[in-house]
């Protein structure tokens, strides 16, 4: 079997998801909605090298005719059902059971580093860096970021996503949308906890 590129080896996580959860293939509108491709056509031309390099027989005339021949890797190397966390409850810590909307399989290798939740995004205070409403940022627990970073902030009883700049006792989030204001915290006076640091995102639209 030919090596694949990390593009098809997405679109070959995402056929054998479908699979595992719903027990058929997905359409290529469903590869393009996973996976952020702009059209079908990039999901067809990514499922023609999977074909082509052995993975998957693809049946003309049928919009879910993937059949998998072999599988990249099996799902019981990461079954790891990662926690998908929405409006996280006041007071409440961020993967406090009531703040799992759901758990979904995940290959933890997918992106380049480990991470432990999902965080499903509301809003549109990041969408000028292209994170929409819903899409689901992975988080990796952290307290070690750097400015630049986007990262999960607790400030009081409010969770939020932002982009981090520390400048001695200043701290500021900062949104990636012009018709969001800059939070700017003094550290003296008001106590902001970074609970972590995005490493990944999976686009829902």
């Amino acid at each position: 079997m030919k090596e694949l590129t990390n593009q098809q080896s997405k679109v070959l996580y995402c056929v054998e998801v479908y699979l595992n959860k719903t027990g058929f293939p997905p359409t290529r509108a469903e590869i393009c909605k996973e996976l952020g491709f702009k059209s079908p056509n990039a999901a067809e031309m990514h499922l023609r090298a999977l074909e082509k390099k052995g993975y998957i027989k693809i049946q003309s005339g049928s919009s879910r005719g993937i059949s998998i021949v072999k599988s990249q890797q099996s799902f019981e190397e990461y079954s790891e059902q990662i926690p998908v966390i929405g409006l996280v409850a006041a007071g409440s810590p961020t993967l406090a059971e009531e703040n799992v909307e759901k758990r979904i399989s995940c290959d933890p290798n997918i992106f380049s580093d480990c991470f432990d939740y999902f965080l499903k995004v509301k809003g549109l205070s990041m969408i000028d860096a292209g994170i929409h409403e819903d899409d689901l940022v992975a988080i990796k627990k952290t307290t070690d970021v750097k400015n630049g970073d986007l990262v999960v902030v607790r400030i009081d009883d409010e969770v939020t996503l932002k982009y981090f700049r520390k400048d001695n006792h200043n701290l500021k989030l900062i949104p990636a949308n012009k018709d969001f204001s800059t939070i700017i915290i003094d550290l003296r006076e008001q106590e902001a906890i970074i609970e972590g640091k995005s490493v990944g995102l999976i686009r829902t639209h």
